[in-house]
């Protein structure tokens, strides 16, 4: 880009039309690649501020002084009216940026929903792409003007350049006109003060009664979906609560409405709703913003538990209750003294895992499938907190080396997120897999199930936008959903489930990265686990399967089994990977298997009993909360009401039962 520039000067200047032509050419072809595919170069020239309309007006200028350079003498007003309708090009692209700025800012409302019928707020399409990009806007409309500058530069016609800057200025006021349309009072959405009210309304006549609260960066997003079932089998009327715009399209397909309320102003009008219970899956800054609000109860279900200090993080106190899955978080709480009082500890079990199957024995087939799936690195640095830094190739050549092993890998997805060491230790296990998939003969399967039950199942959960959608438009396409379509996506992602593991190459090793299949369905195909110390381990003993963990700590195995209980009933392998022989025999020959009992008593331990289901246990839990937070309304409510002039007019709305 530097270099067409340059020469682009010194053609002008001396003027060499052949150079000048080549150069601004190769000028823009070069802002369409960098628009494509390199962005970040773009970046770059803005922060030296030689942002796109500073390029294209360099662009333009060089293009006028070549004419002037190859005319007679004394032909400035032949050019002039050249230069003034440049100007107005540029004049027009500045009032075009300010019109689209104040569109947007009709179309940024202060709520944003799914699954919820908002088309009283008058919502409509978003606006052409290229009139909110302002750097392609420019190149676009200013394309005629400058190609008419380059034709008109060889025998030194100006007509051309005229003409391309009359069809620059019919672009730029079409665009113009065309956003100035938007602002129409009948074209605009509904404005802040009647979206506040919309949503008021719906919160009368919907009447939440329990919800989930999530916060959080788009990575993040696993640890509310993994909530969505249990909330979905909720009696009443379930809600999710979000405060960032962008997550509300990572939420998974769901039938829950769902509200995102950026502003705490906004969020403050729930005090006066229905809602008794909040359910936060993970801390995070915004959560203290929530937690202000007295006419709701609040419980901290965490979004997986292990024997991790970040699983006893001291925030939890903050909360009314704090749900967990059995006896063994209980008593790290109170281990952990981080103020967390054992009355406010509730064991509900782990409501998602109730799908996953039991052991059912050893493996029948040709293959052994082992489930390898390490956790992160943490934000500590330590060691112990990830096995594919120091033992993951190791693990995984030696899983390989079994001619009758299946390899599952399913990454953390936050892996090298922090410690490029595991990040580069990732890629070279996902290339020592592949590399064993071209050694090994597979037999093909035939996928055109597989691809029916895809196209079946994205038809139910993937909604359809138009490119360059807004959030305004999304808002407009994902209305109330139509019924029966939770029970429909539940019965498309079990045959999805079972199509997919079909149609795999026999023996072939997965790589496994994708929202689909999820970790819950690699668990019930998998034979054995192999993980570190996280949560991982917890919701694979509700199988009762063999499981392994990657002693990476330094500790030795005495005291690492101390210092983690969920590695009880686990074998525990060294990063050399010395004990995978050994396993893998323990798993196909259950009589060698010194540790089923273990597990057992392990499972009951971590999850709490079998009956009643955690599902159950989770409903009676948010019902027994829910009473807490009606009772606790009354009596604020009979308080005030002894109080001359407490909130006249502000009363809290009974909530459902």
């Amino acid at each position: 880009m530097a270099a067409a520039f340059a020469a682009q000067a010194v053609a002008a200047l001396l003027p060499d039309v052949p150079l000048l032509i080549a150069a601004t050419t190769v000028s823009l072809a070069t802002e369409g690649v960098l628009y494509k595919w390199q962005r970040g170069v773009l970046s770059l020239f803005a922060k030296s501020h030689a942002d796109t309309i500073v390029r294209q007006v360099v662009r333009d200028l060089l293009l006028v002084v070549a004419l002037l350079r190859l005319g007679e003498q004394d032909r400035e007003t032949v050019y002039a009216p050249l230069v003034a309708g440049l100007l107005v090009c540029y004049a027009l692209h500045c009032a075009i940026q300010a019109v689209s700025v104040l569109v947007r800012r009709t179309r940024t409302l202060p709520v944003v929903t799914r699954n919820i019928d908002a088309s009283a707020l008058r919502l409509s399409p978003a606006p052409p792409v290229l009139l909110r990009r302002p750097g392609q806007r420019l190149l676009v409309f200013g394309l005629p003007a400058t190609a008419g500058l380059l034709a008109g530069t060889p025998g030194d016609r100006p007509v051309f350049a005229a003409a391309g800057i009359a069809l620059s200025l019919a672009l730029g006021l079409t665009g113009l006109g065309a956003l100035l349309l938007r602002l129409l009072p009948g074209r605009r959405p509904a404005d802040e003060q009647e979206v506040l009210d919309w949503f008021d309304a719906w919160l009368a006549a919907y009447r939440p009664t329990a919800g989930l609260y999530f916060s959080g960066g788009a990575a993040s997003a696993y640890q509310a979906n993994m909530w969505l079932q249990p909330l979905a089998g909720l009696e009443g009327r379930p809600v999710i609560i979000l405060r960032e715009r962008f997550m509300v399209q990572k939420i998974a397909a769901t039938d829950i409405p769902i509200v995102c309320l950026p502003k705490v102003s906004t969020l403050m009008r729930l005090e006066h709703s229905t809602l008794q219970v909040l359910i936060h899956p993970s801390n995070s800054g915004k959560t203290s913003q929530v937690l202000r609000i007295p006419t709701i109860r609040h419980t901290f279900v965490n979004h997986g538990e292990s024997d991790k200090l970040s699983s006893c993080n001291p925030y939890a106190k903050a909360y009314d209750e704090v749900w967990v899955a059995g006896p063994a978080a209980r008593e790290r709480y109170a281990l952990a003294e981080v103020g967390v009082e054992d009355k406010d500890v509730v064991e509900t079990g782990r409501p998602q895992l109730d799908g996953v199957l039991p052991y059912a024995g050893p493996p029948t087939g040709a293959w052994t499938t082992v489930l390898y799936a390490p956790t992160w690195e943490g934000w500590d640095g330590n060691p112990g907190n990830t096995s594919v830094i120091a033992a993951g190739e190791n693990l995984v050549r030696a899983l390989l080396a079994d001619p009758g092993v299946r390899l599952l890998y399913k990454p953390h997805p936050l892996t090298g997120s922090v410690d490029p060491r595991a990040g580069a230790a990732d890629l070279r296990i996902r290339e020592l897999i592949r590399a064993a998939n071209r050694e090994r003969e597979t037999r093909p399967s035939d996928g055109a199930e597989l691809a029916r039950r895809t196209a079946e199942l994205d038809r139910l959960t993937t909604s359809v936008f138009r490119s360059g959608a807004d959030t305004v438009e999304r808002m407009l396409v994902q209305s109330a959903p139509e019924p029966g379509r939770a029970e429909a996506v539940a019965r498309a992602t079990a045959a999805w489930e079972e199509a997919y593991w079909a149609s795999l190459p026999a023996g072939e090793h997965q790589i496994v990265t994708d929202a689909r299949p999820a970790l819950y369905s690699c668990f019930n195909v998998a034979d054995l686990l192999i993980s570190d110390v996280s949560s991982v381990i917890s919701d694979f003993l509700a199988s009762e399967k063999p499981y392994a963990v990657a002693n990476t700590s330094g500790l030795s195995e005495e005291a690492f089994r101390t210092a983690f209980p969920t590695v009880v009933a686990a074998t525990v392998l060294t990063p050399d990977a010395a004990g995978v022989p050994d396993l893998l025999e323990t798993v196909r020959h259950p009589e060698r298997d010194e540790l089923a009992e273990a597990r057992a008593e392990l499972k009951l331990r971590l999850l709490g009993p079998a009956e009643p289901t955690s599902q159950e246990r989770f409903n009676e839990a948010v019902r027994a909360l829910s009473a807490e937070a009606r009772d606790h309304r009354a009596r604020v409510t009979e308080r005030l009401a002894a109080v001359p002039g407490q909130r006249t007019g502000t009363e809290v709305p009974t909530a459902p039962r």
